[in-house]
């Protein structure tokens, strides 16, 4: 009580370190540029690994996951420390500290991923780790700096705590829609990088200590470095994948797309009708014994990749209009400048999702569409399900065919639930393959990697597919009806509710191996 008016005694100020803390404006901006910094960081992380892991569902949470457990632990950290030590000596070590880690990340991944690939998680989780920590400890070591009355407790935290929102929602926005588009994985952190140390300079030379910020600006100049010379570099880092394409020495006109370090597709830009890869062979073969030798059609193609199959059939079938939905602006652009075709080839190529591209083509407007998206290790799952299938169909006509290159691995979980997706959808469906994949061999156990299945409203003329398959040289065989059952056994068909292709998949792929 108060000994003159006995009134309650007004809220005491807290000690306030001494020398100077942000103000109003320099705390926002800490906390605003850290909260936005941790998730480009977690973003950007997933592109990295994405190469090496796969863009899947098990990537995303991991990384997800990895990412919220650094800003649990920073926060509880940072908050626990500031009240140990002056916190205006914890802001400029965090920031810079992580700019450091931050420009060394491509480097260090993609080095580990080359050399030592067994330790790439645990690499990946201690690079999304540290630099997650420290940023997201600067918000309790700020607020801290702030609280100089309990009467404005709730308003500090409060203000601040949105204002971290903010900047979170900023950084993923911003590294979404814009940085990633534009710019280098690469580049993306070490600008971060030297961001972070720039702002650690700033704030070291407000409170009078600068010490350890010329090392750790040299460091990050050494990050860019080695990030240059790191191996797993791209020709290109589009908006879904590093990609390359690599000449082929023992071939003029050959050229492979690498996407993710995968092999997607073979072009010969010489011949178009030459077919390297075996899953494309029987692709053709598929085709060239649905429809008359020759015959123009009208085909949609789900995914792009080099264009290999559209540049065949406007090679082989003069005519032919060829409408291709790929979701990915890098690879179309490589496709224009470094291998073709131009529009006179009758290939229309759109960027767009294959889902939506779908939605667009009117009802019994195709006689041909062909499945062949895929990206890393993954599968577009929106695109497997019994709902796509239904709009598949509605866009073929009567005779249409829809032919789909699946990959899969040990016990071909995914390929099975394909199989039988499709069989709620057609009437008449095939699969295509090596013998011991598809059950023909029981002799060997199935090694998985590319299979054909077709499916279409009309029978499925086995004689011919096979005899196109033997003189194309796959190998492989055809199976249907009973034998197609008995292996696809109890597979559930994938929906839209219930489809979990990234658990079905195994994680090896060889795209294009076979």
């Amino acid at each position: 009580m108060s000994p003159v008016t006995g009134s309650p005694s007004p809220p005491v100020a807290e000690e306030t370190p001494r020398g100077r803390g942000p103000g109003p404006r320099a705390a926002a901006v800490l906390v605003f540029g850290s909260s936005a910094a941790v998730l480009v960081v977690e973003i950007v992380a997933l592109r990295l690994l994405a190469p090496y892991l796969g863009l899947t569902l098990e990537t995303s949470t991991t990384v997800i996951g990895i990412a919220l457990t650094a800003i649990a632990f920073g926060s509880w950290l940072g908050g626990r420390v500031a009240d140990q030590v002056d916190p205006r000596r914890l802001i400029g070590p965090s920031l810079g500290v992580s700019g450091v880690v931050v420009a060394f990340t491509p480097a260090v991944l993609r080095t580990t991923a080359e050399w030592a690939p067994a330790m790439l998680l645990l690499i990946a989780s201690l690079t999304i780790l540290v630099p997650g920590a420290l940023l997201s400890a600067v918000t309790p070591i700020v607020t801290k700096l702030r609280l100089t009355s309990l009467a404005e407790t709730g308003t500090v935290v409060g203000r601040l705590s949105g204002v971290g929102t903010v900047g979170a929602i900023a950084g993923t926005v911003l590294t979404g829609f814009v940085l990633v588009s534009r710019l280098p994985v690469s580049g993306i952190l070490i600008g971060l990088g030297a961001l972070l140390v720039a702002g650690s300079a700033l704030v070291e030379w407000r409170t009078r200590r600068w010490s350890g910020t010329p090392a750790l600006a040299l460091v990050v100049v050494a990050g860019g470095l080695a990030t240059a010379v790191a191996p797993g570099g791209c020709d290109a880092e589009t908006r879904y994948h590093c990609a390359r394409v690599v000449a082929d020495p023992d071939r003029d006109g050959g050229r492979t797309l690498v996407l993710d370090g995968l092999r997607h597709s073979y072009v010969d830009i010489d011949d178009p009708a030459f077919l390297e890869f075996t899953y494309v062979r029987a692709l053709a073969a598929v085709v060239d014994a649905a429809f008359p030798e020759g015959e123009p059609l009208a085909a949609h193609h789900l995914g792009g990749g080099g264009l290999t199959f559209p540049r065949y059939l406007a090679a082989t079938r003069p005519g032919t209009r060829s409408l291709v939905s790929e979701i990915d602006s890098g690879v179309v652009r490589i496709d224009r400048e470094q291998l073709g075709p131009g529009p006179e080839a009758g290939v229309d190529v759109r960027v767009e999702d294959g889902r939506l591209g779908l939605r667009r083509l009117d009802a019994g407007s195709r006689d041909l569409v062909v499945g062949d998206a895929f990206g890393g290790v993954s599968v577009p799952w929106h695109l497997t399900t019994v709902e796509a299938m239904t709009d598949v169909r509605r866009v073929l006509d009567e005779d249409g065919l829809y032919v789909a290159n699946l990959i899969d691995h040990g016990g071909l979980a995914f390929a099975r639930a394909e199989a039988a997706t499709l069989r709620e959808v057609f009437e008449h469906v095939a699969l295509a393959g090596d013998p011991a994949d598809i059950g023909l061999d029981p002799t060997a156990a199935p090694e998985g990697g590319n299979l054909v299945v077709l499916a279409s409203g009309r029978p499925v003329d086995l004689r011919a597919t096979q005899e196109a398959l033997d003189a194309r040289r796959t190998g492989w065989k055809v199976v249907t009806g009973g034998d197609l059952t008995s292996w696809i056994g109890d597979a559930r068909p994938l929906t839209d509710d219930y489809a979990p292709v990234d658990q079905l998949l195994q994680p090896r792929s060889s795209r294009g191996g076979r």
